[in-house]
């Protein structure tokens, strides 16, 4: 009998448990608004907070760390092919290898999760850094030196706001590689955009990882946009410099 009605009821939905839904979500259409707007805030809102948690704590703890560096690098010279090459190692060592190396010690937590992004943020913020203090003209700290300022002045008055575009170039870099290699730590910490995605790969369902990727790039494309204009903000004589 049951079978009969089944039958005559014509082809079953792909999500059968989801109680009354759309013609979208029964026959899996490629993204549904109407299933996405309903799991907002149970789902990709609370992913998309915790992936912007995981991504500041990241390029915040990241930059506290690689700016000392350069500048340590930039009185230091010869520190700097030492400095350059550990941060540029960790930087080359793949995502989830990093990862299967650090659970063993710290277990599958955040604090693995943002060792390994941290790790990742060093090279270009400690390069970008190093960079932009390396291109302040030789003959403007001189001038400032002739003016009467020490060196401690030079550096705060002259080289770090002459270096700030490349610093600010090194944290849009930084935060968008770390939007990204969040996706991957969602495989150790139930966290973040990578979470609902790799639950979504594992289902017939197609809504719910290209909804949560398409959260991921529109959070990339956010900072980068919000950082870019801090940046102009901050540094306006640059803007200047570029239309003259």
């Amino acid at each position: 009998m049951s079978s009969t009605l089944l039958a005559a009821a014509g082809p079953q939905p792909v999500i059968p448990d989801f109680g009354t839904v759309s013609s979208c979500v029964r026959d899996n259409g490629l993204f549904c608004v109407d299933w996405f707007t309903a799991n907002f805030s149970s789902m990709f809102g609370p992913a998309l907070v915790q992936h912007v948690r995981l991504t500041v704590i990241a390029v915040g703890v990241g930059f506290l760390i690689a700016f000392p560096l350069a500048l340590l690098a930039h009185f230091r010279r010869r520190l700097v092919k030492p400095l350059g090459g550990l941060t540029s190692f960790l930087y080359t060592i793949p995502p989830m290898a990093l990862f299967t190396l650090l659970v063993p010690v710290f277990g599958l937590s955040v604090l693995t999760a943002e060792i390994a992004l941290v790790s990742y943020t060093l090279m270009v913020l400690f390069k970008s850094s190093l960079t932009g203090l390396g291109e302040v003209p030789e003959e403007v700290r001189r001038a400032g030196e002739g003016m009467g300022l020490t060196r401690r002045e030079v550096l705060w008055r002259i080289e770090l706001p002459l270096a700030l575009p490349a610093v600010i170039s090194g944290l849009r870099v930084a935060t968008v590689t770390t939007i990204s290699v969040v996706e991957v730590a969602a495989f150790i910490i139930d966290q973040g955009l990578g979470s609902p995605i790799i639950q979504g790969l594992q289902s017939p369902f197609n809504t719910q990882f290209i909804g949560a990727g398409l959260l991921a790039v529109a959070l990339a494309l956010a900072a980068d946009g919000l950082i870019v204009l801090v940046g102009r903000l901050l540094t306006p004589w640059a803007r200047t410099r570029r239309t003259v």
